[in-house]
C-alpha cells in the first residue's frame, strides 16, 4: 500500500476531532523525512499486514489504533506526549520485516512499537528491538512470549481454547477432533496446548494439518476431514485463509455434520465467509461487538461514530490495537516512564480499561473475559462467557 494511501486521521474520523494531530506515514523509511529534534511527541510505529491472509485485517487495525490515538491526545497524550501514528507493513519476508524495524528505530527514531500481526512476525521483530524500545503485540498467540522488552498483552490458548473446547465436550458431547492450522509458529505451539485441553475434556485427536500461508485449494484437506468423522474441527487458519477454508467446508456438505471452533477469528472474517456458509461454528474470543458491556458498547458507538457504520468492523484482532494503547497510556502512568524497564516492571502486574473492559496482566499473562460465541449469519451471538 503506498504512503499516500494511507489515511490522514482528519480524513478518516468522520466528524471525529481530536485535540491534537496524529500523523500516519508510510511504510519505508525513505518516504518519511527523518525525525526532527522535537521530543515533545510520542512517536507510535505500528506493524500491520497490508496484503496477504493477514491483510484482511488491515483497515479495522488502523482505524482503531488512530481512534485510541485520537482519544489519549484529547487527554492530553502519554505523559504529556503527544501521540503521532506511524503505520509500517508487516508483510513480506523477514529480510524485509527486519529492515523495516531497523529502519524505524534508528531513522525514525520511535519511541514505542505496537502490532497485531503475526507471530512469525512477532519472532523476526523481537529479534532486532533487543530491549531497545518498548514492544507491545496485541493480539491472540500462542503464549509465553518472555523477551526482554516485549509485552503480549492478546488471549493465549490457556485462556481462550481450553474453556471453550470443555464446553463443547460437556454441552455438545463432543469427542473426536481434527485440528487444522496455517504452517507457522502460532497454530504450531497452540496446537500443542489445544491436544492437552482435548485429552483433559475426554476427548481424541482424530487428525492434524498444517496447511502453507494463502492456500486456496481445500478439496484434498476437506476429503481427509470428511473421513476421519470427527465432531468438532478445530480451524487455527490466518485471515483470508479461513475464510476460503470455512466457505469450501460448507460447500462440502460438512457444516450440518460437523461442529467448528475458530481461532484468530472475527467479525472481519465472518463477513468474508457469508452467511450461508456459517451453520455450527463457534468462535472464543476476549472481544465481539456483539458483547453487551457498557465498555464494549462504548467503544462501538465511538468507533461508528468515528469512521461510520458502514466502516470495517472492528474485530478481535483490529481492535486489540485500541488495547495496546490503552494499555501503553496505563502503564507509562504506572512507571512513571517509557523505558523498557520501568515499563516492563509496571506491566509485571497491571489493570488497564479499554473496549474490553479492565484487563489484568501479571507476569506476562492476560487475563480477561472470554466469550463464547456461535455465528448467526455475518454476525456472532455470546452463548458462554467464561
Amino acid at each position: 500500500m503506498p504512503a499516500a494511501f494511507l489515511p490522514m486521521p482528519w480524513q478518516s474520523l468522520n466528524g471525529f476531532a481530536p485535540q491534537a494531530s496524529v500523523s500516519a506515514l508510510g511504510t519505508e523509511a525513505g518516504n518519511r523525512p527523518k525525525r526532527s529534534g522535537d521530543r515533545n511527541k510520542l512517536r507510535v510505529a505500528n506493524f500491520v499486514a497490508l496484503s496477504g491472509s493477514p491483510g484482511i485485517w488491515a483497515p479495522s487495525a488502523m482505524n482503531s489504533t488512530l481512534l485510541a490515538a485520537c482519544e489519549i491526545n484529547a487527554r492530553g497524550g502519554v505523559l504529556g506526549r503527544e501521540v503521532e501514528v506511524l503505520f509500517l507493513d508487516a508483510s513480506g519476508t523477514a529480510k524485509e520485516i527486519a529492515r523495516r524495524v531497523k529502519d524505524v528505530i534508528s531513522f525514525d527514531e520511535v519511541d514505542v512499537i505496537v502490532g497485531s500481526h503475526t507471530s512469525a512476525v512477532r519472532v523476526a521483530l523481537r529479534e532486532h528491538i533487543a530491549g531497545r524500545i518498548p514492544y507491545i503485540y496485541t493480539t491472540v498467540y500462542e503464549g509465553g512470549e518472555r523477551t526482554p522488552g516485549v509485552i503480549a498483552i492478546g488471549e493465549t490458548p490457556r485462556n481462550q481454547s481450553r474453556p471453550a473446547i470443555h464446553w463443547l465436550g460437556d454441552v455438545k458431547k463432543a469427542s473426536r477432533w481434527y485440528l487444522i492450522g496455517s504452517d507457522y509458529v502460532w497454530p504450531w505451539l497452540s496446537h500443542q496446548a489445544m491436544k492437552q485441553y482435548i485429552a483433559e475434556s475426554g476427548g481424541q485427536v482424530v487428525g492434524e494439518e498444517f496447511v502453507p500461508v494463502g492456500e486456496d485449494d481445500y478439496e484434498s484437506h476437506l476429503a481427509r476431514i470428511r473421513a476421519a468423522a470427527p465432531d468438532v474441527v478445530l480451524v487455527s487458519l490466518i485471515g483470508a485463509d479461513s475464510i476460503t477454508f470455512n466457505r469450501s467446508f460448507a460447500e462440502q456438505g460438512l457444516a450440518s455434520k460437523m461442529l467448528r471452533l475458530a481461532s484468530a477469528f472475527d467479525e472481519t472474517v465472518l463477513l468474508g465467509i457469508g452467511p450461508d456458509s456459517t451453520e455450527n461454528l463457534f468462535c472464543a474470543s476476549g472481544y465481539f461487538n456483539c458483547v453487551r458491556s457498557s465498555e464494549t458498547e462504548a467503544f462501538v458507538s465511538r468507533y461508528e461514530a468515528a469512521f461510520g457504520r458502514s466502516a470495517a468492523p472492528a474485530g478481535s484482532v483490529g481492535q486489540s490495537n485500541y488495547e495496546g494503547l490503552m494499555f501503553l497510556e496505563e502503564a507509562a502512568r504506572c512507571a512513571g516512564s517509557l523505558a523498557p524497564k520501568p515499563l516492563l516492571s509496571a506491566a509485571d502486574h497491571i489493570v488497564y480499561r479499554g473496549g474490553r473492559g479492565p484487563i489484568t496482566l501479571s507476569r506476562g499473562h492476560a487475563d480477561m473475559p472470554i466469550y463464547l460465541s456461535q455465528a448467526d449469519g455475518i454476525d456472532f451471538r455470546v452463548v458462554r462467557t467464561f
